[in-house]
């Protein structure tokens, strides 16, 4: 590709305060907001805020460039998506740098975004050389065939806290499959969420109108989820979003794959390893400030290790450096803004009032939080009915695996389990009983690879999944084909 030129992204005035729309910059006609980075308050960049109008028009330039793109050859496709690779590969540094800035994470977090989006425009470029169907027994001198055929747009809706792989891990294998894209950012992250994608895969050669970018709010994100010209949505983000838009995609017939959260269990078993647990959970729980749909929200200890953990556990939050997560001298960085910060405190301060005990943490210096340990929780406090979605370790005791396995499964679902013991005959037949999308043996509950179905029942979403060998079934539909080499006698 050459050596790469200078980014600007920072400051991009083609993307401050504007919409992607057929491979173009315009001002976004809902105005624009300012982003502030959350370490330090400055302002990055403008978000465009889309309104409905501008999501019409979007819309429509994908319905028609997408029938071009599903005649083009799956070489072509794929080369597309290799092209956008190795662009994000050329700006590494930055984009990881960038990403950190914009999301308050620590620069391994920008690190880890970079190399997950790299993989996965990688593996979307696989997809197109897949076969596409099968061959059907039928009748004498009929060819029957069941094929899969893309949707036409696919509208993708991505959240603040990993913006870059929750948004490109939609785009690139609807993408590949041929389909066109609408994109909505989350506004506190537009770069990441947004330009950055934009920016690839028009520098790869992608055809103008495929990939509309445009964020904004509910009133932009309604009128993507209700245009007939979109027949799926992929989503992620809260339960209370994804209902309202399981509720207006099912009332317009619609496929959605919606990627929630809900409650994560992390179980330690009375054989563990103290010191590995320990770390485990901690990660779980406080990595990206725990603002992860699979964090270890939960971590329910056998009563016999019960206190052991708890002394490891408030040792590292005690020692655990929190800061400007750019900065590269820190474990923690921010919260995104201060109305997700005030939201999780109070969380921590009701449970505490429900009984709970503050064990460590508990504090802030703007949106800086503390990593936070709580002991006796139980059902009916919040940090244990709700998703937190910040930098907090809650322990429930147990004193069997089936007590465990109720406590685990005292939700309506969840993405991720994990559990962790010597013995692995026992810590699987736990693993199996458990109600959520993927569970981990001897490891913490926030893994993913790329390629693997990623997603969860109940709360963890309605039940589908994203990556790996789920996404041909995500964003294509079947379509049976039949041939004859003559048309038949009817006795009509």
């Amino acid at each position: 590709m050459g050596a790469p030129e200078t980014l600007s992204l920072f400051d991009a005035a083609p993307a401050s305060g504007h919409v992607f729309d057929r491979g173009q910059w315009r001002p976004a006609r809902g105005g624009a907001r300012a982003v502030h980075e959350p370490a330090t308050g400055a302002v990055l960049t403008h978000a465009g805020i889309a309104n409905a109008e501008d999501m019409n028009e979007a819309i429509g330039h994908a319905h028609a460039a997408q029938r071009d793109w599903v005649a083009t050859g799956a070489r072509e496709r794929a080369a597309v998506l290799l092209r956008a690779a190795q662009w994000l590969q050329a700006h590494f540094d930055e984009l990881a740098l960038l990403i950190a800035r914009e999301t308050g994470g620590i620069v391994p977090k920008g690190q880890h975004e970079v190399k997950e989006a790299i993989q996965i425009c990688q593996i979307a470029a696989g997809l197109p050389m897949q076969a596409q169907g099968q061959v059907l027994p039928s009748v004498p001198g009929r060819l029957s065939i069941a094929r899969r055929v893309p949707h036409g747009v696919v509208g993708v809706i991505s959240p603040f806290n990993f913006p870059l792989i929750l948004g490109i891990r939609s785009v690139a294998p609807a993408l590949a499959l041929g389909n066109a894209v609408v994109l909505k950012p989350d506004p506190r992250t537009p770069l990441s969420g947004g330009v950055i994608m934009a920016e690839a895969f028009k520098h790869a050669g992608l055809p103008d109108g495929l990939l509309q970018v445009l964020p904004g709010d509910a009133e932009a994100g309604e009128a993507l989820v209700t245009d007939p010209r979109v027949p799926m949505i992929a989503f992620t983000g809260s339960p209370a979003v994804g209902r309202r838009i399981g509720e207006l995609a099912g009332r317009h017939l619609k496929k959605v794959s919606l990627e929630l959260g809900g409650a994560n269990n992390l179980i330690i078993l009375d054989d563990a390893d103290l010191d590995a647990a320990a770390s485990a959970a901690a990660f779980g729980a406080w990595f990206h400030q725990g603002q992860i749909c699979m964090a270890s929200n939960r971590v329910l200890v056998h009563e016999a290790v019960a206190a052991g953990i708890r002394e490891r556990l408030v040792g590292k939050a005690r020692h655990l450096p929190v800061g400007d997560g750019a900065s590269g001298q820190v474990a923690l960085g921010p919260m995104i803004d201060a109305r997700q910060l005030q939201r999780f405190d109070s969380v921590v301060k009701d449970s505490v009032a429900q009984g709970a005990t503050l064990e460590a943490g508990g504090t802030h210096e703007g949106l800086c939080y503390r990593p936070t340990v709580l002991s006796g929780v139980q059902p009916g406090m919040r940090a244990f009915d709700e998703e937190p979605f910040g930098p907090v370790v809650n322990l429930v005791s147990f004193a069997s695996d089936e007590e465990a396995v109720a406590l685990a499964n005292t939700s309506q679902g969840g993405l991720a389990a994990a559990v962790i013991g010597r013995d692995v005959a026992r810590a699987m037949a736990i693993g199996e009983q458990l109600n959520a999308g993927m569970v981990h043996i001897n490891d913490q509950t926030v893994n993913d690879e790329c390629t693997n179905p990623f997603g969860g029942p109940g709360l963890g979403g309605n039940g589908s999944a994203v990556g790996g060998p789920a996404d041909i079934d995500e964003y294509t539909r079947w379509q049976w084909l039949t041939l004859k080499a003559a048309p038949p006698a009817f006795p009509f």
